[in-house]
């Protein structure tokens, strides 16, 4: 069994409502104490105070690769400032066993008044590294900021770019046995970020072990084995991350289900015409309906469109998308030459059977699209379902997931009903 590094049991930070944290002499918590019975001066009570943690327990192995996701305000900064040792915890306890380096924030200790050259060996300093070692991977620095031009030129003569590219080329290149990682692949230009994201994959890939928070599902998903969904500063899901992350994504778009009212979605588009529901409704060999979908089977997509203003030819498409983000499965009605057009007030019933649903077993996300085809997206719901597919013994041979979107027999139907609606 694999050696536990990261050993964290009932860990809870509160803060005070509108009070810095500060720490005290004891001269201050006695002259606090005896005063407190006479101050008036509208502080927060004891009722004030903000959980960011809450009865946290966590293990991670000696190289694992655990993603932390969540919404901001979560609580995922504070448990890993926690185990930098930067706050302390107002309950329970963290153990971690071997060295350990902070990625917290890009740019930590430099200076804009010092050049480029000295604020790599400031800020490697900070983060932990001896001169020798900034000595023996300065010019790999260099090599990865790009910034070798201007390397003895003030920083402050740097755009904001450049700055982070540097700042963050020092931190990549820090060897600790555990590397805490926030939210730092979100720098320079898009060259640049899939520079870092790949300089990560090979930190990653080098046996340490590495706690790695980012809103970036598709970094995560391609870095992390493991994540962990924490919500109002507490783990609600720890699994496989393709899990994690569809989790993540239903519980922000409001828990949808497999029959779902959309009026109340998240969604984009001109607003024409909306989708008003969605029912998903799995089907077995004999055309008998399935309590949930199976690797193989058939599956019945079933929406409600109403029209606020005339709709002209237009085109619905259902998708369907991995933990990930990743497009999956996409079938539409141009697909098969087909087009919904309606009047204000009317609505229509499009259905897609999809045939031999070739998924393996775990959670999908299901959006729907309705609109003109390079021209006007009517309305868009990209989290409108989640789909769970179930192992089937039989078909379990062929399920398999492809890498974008295939090429699925499926069937489309379309019923609108006149006025039942009309404003």
């Amino acid at each position: 069994m694999s050696e536990t590094v990261i050993h964290v049991e009932g860990l809870g930070k509160r803060y005070r409502v509108g009070e810095r944290e500060r720490y005290f002499a004891l001269r201050d918590v006695l002259a606090r104490a005896f005063t407190a019975p006479f101050r008036r001066d509208g502080r927060p009570r004891g009722d004030d105070y903000l959980w960011a943690l809450r009865g946290v327990s966590l293990d991670v192995k000696r190289g694992e690769v655990v993603g932390l996701i969540g919404r901001n305000g979560a609580g995922k900064s504070t448990l890993l400032k926690i185990l930098s040792r930067i706050t302390r915890p107002t309950t329970g306890f963290a153990e971690i066993h071997g060295r350990v380096g902070s990625l917290l924030e890009v740019g930590t200790g430099f200076h804009t008044e010092l050049t480029g050259r000295e604020n790599i060996y400031l800020s490697g300093a900070i983060l932990g590294m001896s001169k020798s070692e900034i000595d023996r991977k300065h010019d790999a620095i260099v090599a990865f900021a790009e910034v070798d031009r201007f390397l003895d030129t003030p920083l402050k003569h740097f755009s904001t770019g450049m700055q982070m590219r540097l700042a963050f080329a020092v931190a990549a290149h820090l060897e600790p046995e555990i590397l805490l990682v926030d939210e730092v692949l979100a720098v320079g230009d898009l060259q640049f970020q899939e520079k870092c994201l790949g300089k990560m994959n090979e930190v990653a890939h080098g046996g340490r072990t590495i706690l790695f928070v980012s809103h970036n599902l598709a970094a995560v998903n391609a870095l992390c084995p493991r994540s962990v969904l924490i919500e109002g500063g507490e783990i609600v899901m720890d699994g496989p991350t393709p899990e994690v992350t569809a989790a993540y994504h239903i519980r922000g778009s409001g828990g949808a289900n497999q029959g779902s009212d959309l009026t109340a979605r998240a969604r984009s588009g001109t607003g024409k015409a909306y989708f008003k529901s969605l029912v998903l409704r799995p089907l077995g060999p004999r055309g008998e309906e399935l309590s949930v979908a199976q690797s193989g089977c058939d599956l019945m997509v079933e929406v409600a469109v109403e029209a606020r203003a005339e709709l002209p030819d237009s085109n619905v498409a259902v998708i369907l998308y991995d933990g990930g983000g990743y497009r999956l499965v996409d079938v539409n009605m141009n697909q098969k030459g087909e087009h919904l057009r309606l009047r204000a007030g009317e609505t229509a019933t499009v259905q897609f059977l999809i045939r031999q649903l070739l998924l393996k077993p775990g959670t999908y996300i299901v959006g729907l699209w309705l609109g003109r085809d390079n021209t006007e997206v009517t309305d868009s719901v990209e989290y409108a379902a989640a789909l769970e597919v179930a192992p089937d013994a039989e078909a379990q041979v062929h399920s398999v997931v492809f890498p974008g979107p295939y090429l699925c027999r499926f069937e489309t139907s379309v019923c609108v009903s006149v006025g039942a609606t009309a404003r």
